[in-house]
């Protein structure tokens, strides 16, 4: 197990979260629940903010991908932690809205906005506008115009930097959904028609290179690349970007496959990035850009656990052997999508040895859902509280109510106290929308 400062085996040899009693939080809250652990996320958001402070003179801003994490109680946390967010949808939006999150302190993305999300996006004031298409930009200018107001966006670039990770969440390359190439000339043209615009202010220039990165040199090639972009359209146009965003991507410790990163090594990662910046700004002559990252993952993902129930246990002979739990994969959908790893852990003998292999099975009506495969564990009995941990990012994210299933609680656990920061959903959550026609009357 990979323990830290607030995640540790207490002397009841019980799996202990933030203080508190993971055994002890399934009995109160119940099961399937995700449990947060709020000093976890403070500690990794202030070591970003500190290190661009620290390194950079505080010429930048960390901003909590959202789409990570994405509930009231987080932006509130992002707003006492002195940092901004990013968006990528109307509902995320009006969640942070909601909250009383600062919107000049909010950058939106997606690579096809919605119509109604960017009217929503200009009439709560959003900060900045990540554009990424030449039709989103002239719907933002004639918006923008409407409204007798310049917007601020950023151009989505990709500097074509290959970064090690799966398939699904590399998102810089030349062939993918986002962005606009620099090899293929296509950045530097659009760069060109938004400086057209009237109504759109061009900051700078984001790229994101990927998710799930635990290779430092990606990140600094990226910088480089994108630091060089600048200045070529500089010495083209005569405009110089003032903004640089890098999006975000650090890797996190799923299980011992993967190195277990502490928060100097995320300090550190940024430190690298930053000195990128500056020695590439300095060669080409440029000002030091105001810098941008945002982190999400890498915030939220190990602050998580999910706690289940052991229920039914079928043991195939020289097959394999399912262990059923409570949830599945409606509430944990990555094993599905990406085939993802998770190291387990039975919360109510946590302090005991691993005897066996076996494949943790959810409830739904489906072959393929898994939560995981091959993983050790001692001898499991029915009712047993089972951990997975890191399934803080993109699990409540990705979550669905398929088979009718409920999406899980989240709670939010600091020094020993534990509060709802969403409550459980019910039947009647279930069916408020469903609506029944006259004629099946």
């Amino acid at each position: 197990m990979n323990e830290r400062e607030t995640l540790r085996i207490n002397e009841k040899g019980h799996l202990e979260l933030g203080g508190a009693d993971t055994v002890e939080l399934a009995k109160k809250f119940g099961t399937p629940l995700y449990v947060f652990d709020e000093k976890h996320i403070r500690n990794m958001l202030g070591v970003y903010r500190d290190t661009i402070l620290e390194e950079y003179d505080g010429n930048g801003l960390v901003l909590y991908a959202s789409k990570a994490f994405s509930c009231k109680a987080m932006y509130i946390i992002a707003a006492q932690e002195r940092v901004g967010v990013d968006v990528v949808s109307g509902g995320e939006l009006y969640t942070a809205v909601q909250s009383g999150f600062p919107a000049d302190k909010i950058y939106m993305h997606g690579n096809n906005k919605l119509l109604r999300e960017l009217e929503y996006a200009l009439d709560c004031g959003v900060g900045t506008i990540v554009v990424d298409s030449f039709r989103e930009a002239d719907i933002l200018d004639g918006l923008a115009a409407k409204r007798s107001k310049k917007q601020n966006v950023l151009l989505r670039i990709n500097p074509g930097v290959e970064a090690h990770t799966h398939s699904f969440i590399q998102t810089a390359r030349t062939d993918s959904k986002f962005g606009f190439s620099v090899a293929d000339g296509t950045a530097a043209n659009i760069t060109e028609y938004v400086l057209s615009k009237n109504n759109l202010r061009l900051k700078g220039f984001h790229c994101h290179i990927g998710s799930q990165i635990f290779e430092k040199q990606s990140f600094v090639l990226a910088a480089a690349k994108l630091t060089e972009f600048i200045a070529a359209i500089k010495d083209k146009t005569g405009y110089e970007a003032e903004e640089l965003n890098l999006g975000g991507g650090f890797g996190v410790w799923y299980n011992d496959e993967e190195p277990c990163l502490g928060l100097s090594d995320y300090a550190d990662y940024l430190k690298a990035i930053i000195n990128e910046v500056k020695s590439c700004s300095e060669r080409l002559g440029l000002k030091p850009p105001f810098l941008v990252i945002e982190p999400g993952r890498s915030v939220v993902a190990e602050a998580g656990i999910t706690l289940y129930t052991v229920g039914a246990i079928k043991d195939i002979p020289a097959i394999k052997k399912y262990i059923a739990i409570d949830g599945g994969m409606f509430d944990n959908p990555r094993y599905a999508l990406y085939q993802s790893k998770y190291t387990v852990l039975l919360a109510n003998r946590a302090d005991e040895k691993c005897t066996e292999k076996v494949s943790i099975a959810g409830k739904c009506c489906e072959s393929g859902d898994l939560i995981a495969v091959d993983v050790p564990l001692p001898k499991a009995e029915s009712g047993d509280i089972m951990a997975v941990l890191t399934t803080g990012a993109y699990n409540y994210s990705m979550a669905s109510n398929y088979n009718r299933n409920f999406i899980p609680a989240a709670i939010l656990v600091k020094d020993g106290k534990a509060d709802y920061i969403i409550r459980p959903q019910t039947y009647e959550d279930l069916v408020r929308n469903d609506c029944i026609p006259e004629r099946l009357k």
